[in-house]
């Protein structure tokens, strides 16, 4: 049963491979997050050098997946969070739906939400479950680089952490390789 079920599969990406039209692309991506959050000692004086945000997050990410006809794409990816405001650290591993709302000469609008598994770095808080939606444009580079800017929401269920999640909106710059 195995061995035909693996015929099968060499098979059939053979075919694939092979075949004259491409139907989508393999890629790889990763980027860099910037969580802000307004800062509770702003005023509106102007002589107390406070900002109205702050950072108070960074997000690393990496992935790879398949994109379909440029329009739909699935990946799996794999980060790495660090919010140092409550020292919580966590590596987020999470399958994501892309759709390009609009594409053109390879510069694309898109959304995209994500959904998976929150692994926590300390016995502090317990393992959770990681949300995301997001916007964003990628923009054509050179050759097959391609960069994206994007806004995305994020979720972090932690059993134990106030309300039992952490929620955050960050700012990011990343790229595509196809």
């Amino acid at each position: 049963m195995k061995k035909t079920l693996l015929l099968s599969i060499t098979l059939l990406l053979s075919i694939q491979l092979l075949s004259q039209e491409r139907f989508g692309k393999p890629f790889f991506t990763g980027g860099a997050n910037l969580t802000l959050a307004i800062n509770e000692y702003y005023t509106l004086n102007t002589d107390d050098d406070e900002p109205f945000l702050i950072p108070t997050g960074i997000f690393f990410r990496t992935g790879f997946g398949y994109e379909f006809k440029k329009r739909v794409g699935l990946s799996f990816n794999l980060g790495l969070d660090y919010h140092w405001n409550y020292a919580v650290s966590a590596i987020p591993t999470y399958g994501s739906l892309r759709f390009n709302i609009s594409e053109k000469n390879d510069n694309a609008f898109f959304l995209e939400t994500s959904y998976g598994k929150m692994w926590r770095l300390s016995s502090r808080y317990s393992d959770g479950k990681y949300y995301s939606f997001g916007i964003g444009t990628q923009s054509a580079g050179n050759g097959r680089w391609n960069t994206i800017i994007r806004l995305d929401f994020h979720r972090k269920a932690i059993l134990g952490f106030e309300n039992n999640r952490l929620d955050s909106v960050s700012l990011g710059v990343g790229f595509i390789f196809f």
